[in-house]
């Protein structure tokens, strides 16, 4: 009797310990929820930019960037005037195509109370009139002087882009009997890459960082009358409220500086026939520790 009695207890015991071990493993139901266990949405952010060859460049390195940080990236591609507005608006988060502070300066004057500039990301830019070395001039006050030979007409790009607005003020201040032809940025190169390979007379609104500097041998026309400024710098812009709303997107954007450089090496790629994703990703991978501490790894 005794023996069994044993028997009785040390099953039950082991039957106790059991449900013991379960329930532990079990854990309580707010431990296992699927809402916890699941991913969480990536955060989203969308970047404005102008359709520059070297803002095409720049904003989707920067789109990988944020990729590879786990964000969702949207890019929207429009004019400088509506870029600003959009910004002031709220309705992109940021861009990198901001050009200062003569090129854009009407925009910024216009929209900048309501825009937070967050930083530099390039610097020793700059923009004027630009013809291929072998033409024999050297100053914008010489133009008319073989206005002729240019037919007249200086090519230009987008029509809101802020050096067209500077080169419309050239014409009138030097009294250039010229007529500025709207175009595209892939069309005025279009143009100025037909016209050194017949060795024709060109002269075109341009800027730096640019592949055709690195292509080409180009020359910018002295400007006395200073009508486009001096050096300028590519500034990084934020929609007012995106800092406290998504620092971590914010940190990356305040990181974000590259050198003349950089942005060339993309564009020269872009431009000799890779595409736009694989160009920005050639930059992405060759330039780790960059790319790291940007994203502030």
């Amino acid at each position: 009797m005794f023996k069994r009695n044993v028997k009785l207890l040390t099953a039950g015991v082991a039957v106790l310990l059991s449900l013991i071990l379960i329930a532990g493993c079990t854990g309580t139901p707010s431990e296992t929820t699927p809402a916890e266990t699941a991913a969480q949405p990536a955060e989203e952010v969308k970047i404005g930019y102008v359709l520059w060859d070297s803002e095409i460049a720049s904003t989707n390195v920067l789109k990988q960037i944020y990729e590879k940080a786990g964000y969702d990236v949207e890019i929207v591609a429009v004019d400088a005037g509506p870029l600003y507005q959009a910004i002031s608006d709220g309705k992109v988060d940021m861009t990198i195509s901001s050009w200062l502070p003569a090129t854009q300066a009407i925009y910024w004057d216009k929209y900048g109370k309501d825009i937070d500039l967050v930083r530099h990301n390039l610097d020793g830019a700059k923009v004027g009139l630009v013809v291929p070395s072998y033409v024999e001039i050297d100053s914008i006050d010489e133009m008319n002087t073989v206005a002729d030979k240019f037919d007249k007409t200086i090519t230009g790009i987008e029509p809101g882009a802020g050096i067209m607005s500077m080169t419309e003020a050239a014409i009138e201040d030097y009294g250039l009997d010229f007529t500025l032809l709207p175009s595209s940025s892939a069309g005025m190169s279009a143009e100025l890459t037909k016209a050194i390979k017949d060795e024709k007379w060109i002269v075109v609104t341009g800027w730096t960082p640019h592949w055709m500097f690195a292509r080409f041998d180009l020359k910018y026309l002295d400007d006395p009358k200073e009508i486009y400024g001096g050096e300028e710098y590519i500034a990084s812009l934020a929609r007012l409220g995106l800092k406290e709303e998504k620092p971590g997107a914010y940190a990356i954007l305040e990181r974000f500086y590259w050198q003349p450089s950089d942005m060339e090496s993309v564009m020269l790629d872009i431009e000799g026939g890779m595409s736009i994703d694989e160009a920005a990703a050639k930059w992405i991978s060759a330039n780790p520790d960059k790319v790291s501490e940007i994203i502030g790894e």
